[in-house]
């Protein structure tokens, strides 16, 4: 099969960034799906890696990353039970396996979800990621509840990025919240509003925006940009007894004491978790995706595809990992195969 990798971390405008190779079709075994890919997309996660997995050596083999595909099952592994071979499935994978620019992949049963049966491939591989990091983020994080929660404020710092795109259409259409997003370009404040924010306000004078706005604390604050840079901020704008929930990972270490006084709780989210952990509850991906697919097919939710890429190719890997790169895209960028 074809596929698609690096032996080293170059500059995504190196000719040897990404490399494209022959491998072995996998074997499904156990929980696992054999999946013939369809299509794939790239989130921030990919170039993160692909910068950072191979520094200062040369593999011996290149690494295949991509944590977002949409597929058909060719094969099931002797365990597997939510699936059969024919099935149209999406996911967003686990980081310590092969990924996704490839061909065929191994993908395990348990974080696997039906393909909404109302998207385009292309639409659906846009989801998995984000669709998991923005449910388990507001719900299983900061454990907010529609009917207790409905009405209370959230902050969403990022929200024209494909994170941002689908936590504002679940905070809004699931939670019932007020939300408020993050954004300074006219595209991009267009797009939080069509995505369904109540109120985009400027994030590079953010405090400043969010009173400009009427908003001198709010009870929920998302970070999908960078958790260092906005930490006065968001430990200004928070109310007492609110929480702070965060994807991006610090530099250095975060002040909590500054959140002491408030009593405000704070939470790191990372979606590969269950995955990496193999966790008791890790089969909640499988139904969070398989919900999200019939709120999709409901018209409640809406895909965030907006760049769509034709040939699983280095160079169209790296036009995507630049574009990822650049911090300025809206919503997702997919590559169909």
């Amino acid at each position: 099969m074809k596929a698609i990798g690096f032996k080293t971390s170059l500059p995504i405008t190196e000719k040897e960034s990404f490399i494209e190779f022959e491998a072995p079709v996998p074997k499904a075994e156990g929980h696992d799906l054999l999946v013939k890919i369809k299509a794939i997309s790239i989130n921030p996660v990919d170039f993160k890696i692909r910068q950072n997995a191979a520094k200062d050596t040369i593999l011996d083999t290149p690494k295949v990353i991509g944590w977002d595909a949409c597929g058909v099952v060719e094969a099931v592994g002797d365990e597997v039970t939510l699936f059969k071979k024919g099935d149209e499935v999406y996911y967003a994978g686990d980081i310590n396996r092969s990924g996704s620019n490839a061909e065929y992949q191994l993908v395990d049963e348990r974080i696997t979800g039906k393909k909404p049966l109302s998207l385009t491939a292309a639409e659906a591989a846009a989801m998995p990621l984000t669709v998991l990091t923005a449910w388990e983020i507001l719900f299983d994080r900061i454990r907010i509840s529609p009917e207790k929660d409905k009405g209370k404020s959230l902050l969403i710092i990022g929200g024209a990025g494909g994170m941002g795109s689908i936590a504002i259409q679940l905070a809004k259409k699931i939670a019932g919240l007020t939300v408020i997003a993050t954004a300074s370009r006219p595209e991009s404040i267009q797009w939080c509003k069509e995505m369904g924010a109540d109120i985009v306000v400027d994030h590079r004078n953010l405090s400043a925006a969010m009173n400009a706005a009427g908003f001198n604390t709010v009870d929920f604050i998302l970070d999908f940009v960078d958790t260092s840079a906005y930490w006065d901020a968001m430990a200004d704008l928070i109310k007492p007894q609110g929480h702070i929930a965060s994807i991006t990972g610090a530099g250095t270490p975060v002040a909590l004491n500054k959140l002491k006084s408030k009593s405000v709780s704070f939470s790191w989210e990372f979606m590969f978790t269950r995955s990496s952990f193999q966790t008791d509850d890790m089969q909640e991906q499988h139904h969070i995706l398989n919900r999200v697919a019939d709120l999709l097919d409901d018209g409640v939710l809406k895909h965030t595809l907006t760049t769509t890429l034709n040939g699983l190719t280095a160079g169209n890997l790296k036009t995507a990992h630049g574009l990822q790169e650049g911090g300025k895209t809206i919503g997702k960028t997919v590559i169909l195969l």
